[in-house]
């Protein structure tokens, strides 16, 4: 018997997650990801039959971790998880979606226009690059770097008291481990594992929550011009 590789329907559980509009554009995200994104070889087609479970459902659980209105930039966005899924379950939060590859923003933006998103920003482009240059409330990730290089990317991109939201698995509590000297170095105010989705999605998703301060680097800067 062989496996099948088509798209399934979205499960029940899709209805409780993605409300009224947000729904439908969730379907035809996933017939873009099966479609164009595995021609494209932004998703493997053995991904496919787990689109709705894996991909769009583990992504849109982040929401719970991310506050209303907010400005959120997608880190390495790639096919768009989970910076797309948050900006369809989530019409309240403007989302960037930050991709240095041209393929994955041509991607991207036909998405955006075929999805009619008004609240999501494709820009081509790495993080390094814009920063200092804009600021956000939310720096979201998956699967994109090991955490001490991806604090590295997304700490210039907030301002004091915004948040990194890395998607990691059972290798968080070891990545956050091996970190420690980057969070210091940063002066980031908190750090926690929190875990989103309980109850919603098997097995729930595991963040490291990153609340960002004032990096002891800066501080030395703004003495020295004074």
């Amino acid at each position: 018997m062989t496996e099948s590789n088509e798209l399934p329907e979205a499960p029940p559980v899709a209805r409780e997650i993605f409300t009224g509009e947000a729904l439908e554009r969730a379907r035809v995200f996933a017939e873009l990801l099966a479609g164009p994104g595995v021609v494209r070889g932004l998703l493997g087609p053995r991904e496919v039959p787990r689109i709705w479970d894996r991909h769009l459902l583990n992504c849109a659980v982040v929401e719970e971790a991310v506050p209303p209105d907010a400005t959120l930039v997608d880190i390495g966005s790639g096919a768009g998880l989970p910076g797309l899924v948050l900006a369809i379950v989530r019409p309240d939060v403007t989302v960037t979606l930050l991709e240095p590859l041209l393929r994955r923003t041509v991607f991207l933006s036909e998405c955006v226009e075929a999805l009619k998103l008004d609240n999501v920003e494709v820009l081509r482009g790495r993080a390094e690059e814009l920063a200092h240059k804009r600021v956000f409330d939310v720096a979201t990730a998956r699967a994109v770097a090991p955490l001490d290089r991806l604090l590295s990317w997304s700490m210039p991109l907030l301002h004091e008291g915004g948040e990194l939201l890395a998607m990691k698995g059972e290798r968080a509590q070891e990545e956050l481990d091996a970190a420690r000297p980057q969070l210091e170095s940063f002066g980031v105010r908190h750090v926690e594992l929190v875990t989103v989705g309980r109850g919603r999605v098997e097995p729930p998703a595991t963040l490291v929550r990153v609340v960002a301060g004032r990096s002891p680097r800066t501080d030395a800067r703004r003495r020295r011009k004074r």
